[in-house]
């Protein structure tokens, strides 16, 4: 039984408390926190569970052995440097931060620390994911020649009025970094990081925010495969997640339930999800909270078992380095702009 601190009790909770319930005989909630008197009030009389008044009630509290941080991505750095400085481990919502040097920072202060950083980039643990790694493993498709993968999402003008909601001081960035993330995370956990890339991002007119709500890229990967991206959530009403992969011996198609297999030799099958929903829409929490019992189970093992999880802090540095260079490539006019993850430019 592991005890637990939840911080942040904001939209993003609730399939994270599903996800706790489901896991209940290995899994503690000593008490959750927010600096907000209302929402812990709140929080406490919708999941009857107990609730922090004080950060340091759980950071104090040596029983407690982890802390599960769903706040603003600009809070986590400071949230982060607290937690490890407490001996907590650590499971944070992505995105890392809202800018590198920020990411690299949060991700240095936990190793130093000693302490063990999981994010959450739950669709790595998608069984249509984690299927097609076993092929890719056992090179069913031949080597990869062409990749693709494609976000269509939806927002409506109402989710982007909240205060700070697509801002670079709260969030960082837009749709690659809030919703993007993670089909670029499942396409680099596939194929890797490509290295270098080409793109452009911008503010449609389908919204008023301060980034960007669609972006193109093109993509070179180091065994010569090319690649595209494409994310926006001006895609009414909002479409299934895609990435493509094609072979010398076939192609694989991924979509947000399912993975289809098409060999040239005739043979084809299909790897079902079994989950509903898949939050593309207007309602951003419209999925289930399968995925996330999947990667809080696989934290809560690294700590019993003493291993990293299997989507840890260095990791996530990844899918920010090809956000990053995306919107650098952007900035000059598309101009190829190359794939780079640590302080010196070197890749991990």
């Amino acid at each position: 039984m592991v005890r637990i601190g939840i911080v942040g009790l904001g939209m993003a909770a609730a399939p994270h408390v599903a996800a706790l319930r489901a896991l209940g005989s290995h899994v503690e909630v000593a008490g959750a926190f927010s600096p907000s008197p209302e929402r812990r009030a709140a929080f406490g009389q919708a999941h009857g569970l107990p609730v922090a008044e004080r950060l340091e009630a759980l950071l104090d509290d040596r029983s407690v052995e982890a802390v599960l941080i769903l706040t603003p991505p600009a809070t986590h750095l400071d949230l982060v440097r607290q937690a490890a400085a407490a001996g907590k481990h650590i499971l944070l919502e992505k995105p890392l931060e809202v800018d590198p040097a920020r990411s690299r920072a949060l991700v240095e202060a936990a190793e130093g620390a000693g302490v063990r950083l999981g994010v959450v980039l739950q669709n790595r643990f998608r069984p249509s994911v984690e299927g097609t790694l076993r092929l890719l493993r056992e090179g069913a498709i031949g080597e990869v020649v062409s990749v693709s993968a494609r976000l269509s999402n939806w927002r409506p003008q109402s989710y982007y009025d909240e205060a700070g909601r697509g801002t670079r001081t709260r969030d960082g960035g837009g749709v690659l970094l809030t919703q993007g993330i993670h089909t670029l995370d499942a396409m680099i956990a596939l194929v890797g990081l490509p290295d270098e890339v080409a793109g452009f991002a911008t503010t449609s007119r389908a919204h008023r925010m301060e980034t960007e709500d669609v972006a193109h890229a093109a993509l070179r990967f180091p065994n010569g495969a090319l690649g595209a991206v494409s994310a926006t959530t001006a895609a009414f009403p909002g479409f299934p997640d895609a990435i493509d992969l094609f072979g010398t011996l076939g192609s694989l198609r991924l979509d947000s339930s399912s993975v289809a297999v098409t060999l040239a030799d005739g043979r084809q099958w299909r790897i079902e999800d079994g989950t509903v929903g898949n939050g593309t829409g207007a309602d951003p929490m419209a999925f289930s909270s399968a995925n996330h019992q999947r990667l809080l189970a696989d934290f809560l093992d690294s700590l019993t078992e003493g291993r990293e999880p299997r989507v840890l802090g260095r990791e996530a540095l990844k899918v920010h380095a090809l956000i990053d260079a995306i919107l650098a490539s952007s900035q000059a006019s598309g101009a190829p702009t190359r794939v780079a993850v640590g302080p010196a430019g070197d890749r991990v």
